[in-house]
């Protein structure tokens, strides 16, 4: 009975091993948005340690887009445009977006035109995004939340759909 029940639970664990922790994110398939996770995040001009780091974010939340993937690593592209390779384990998948443009961003109480401004957002500042669809999503920084126009940020598609 004991080696059945220890035959079993090396099986199980077996099994569990051999799956890769980022299963479910190399199932994505790019290009899709995510966010940095960590607070120090180095790119890399190619998907290895070995690559020289071309860049270093300090910035825990910047919306990335993931535009390919190699083992554990993922090709990104930033709100400039940059791209470079960076661990997946330094990436998320909270949406998360950046205000773009010249003026501030009028956060709304509801996704119309018409709603009433209850915040502005600066250019440059992040949020976590919710309520996506119809051209507007719910963007909500450090509790500071409205509807915004998806013109306004980068990190969301115009016709994509977030709950």
């Amino acid at each position: 009975m004991r080696i059945s029940a220890y035959a079993l639970s090396s099986l199980c664990l077996l099994a569990l091993a051999s799956e890769p922790a980022d299963a479910a994110e190399a199932k994505r398939k790019p290009p899709y948005y995510a966010s940095i996770g960590a607070g120090r995040a180095r790119m890399r001009t190619g998907p290895a340690r070995t690559y020289p780091a071309n860049w270093l974010y300090q910035r825990a939340d910047l919306p990335i887009r993931v535009v390919a993937v190699f083992k554990e690593w993922r090709k990104i592209a930033d709100p400039g445009g940059t791209e470079g390779w960076m661990q997946a384990n330094l990436l998320r998948d909270t949406r998360t977006g950046i205000v773009r443009g010249a003026e501030p961003a009028a956060l709304r109480d509801r996704p119309d035109p018409a709603g009433r401004v209850v915040w502005r957002a600066a250019p440059g500042v992040v949020g976590r995004l919710s309520q996506c669809g119809s051209g507007w999503c719910r963007l909500d920084v450090k509790g500071q939340a409205g509807f915004v126009a998806v013109g306004s940020l980068w990190g969301v598609e115009a016709d994509e759909t977030l709950p």
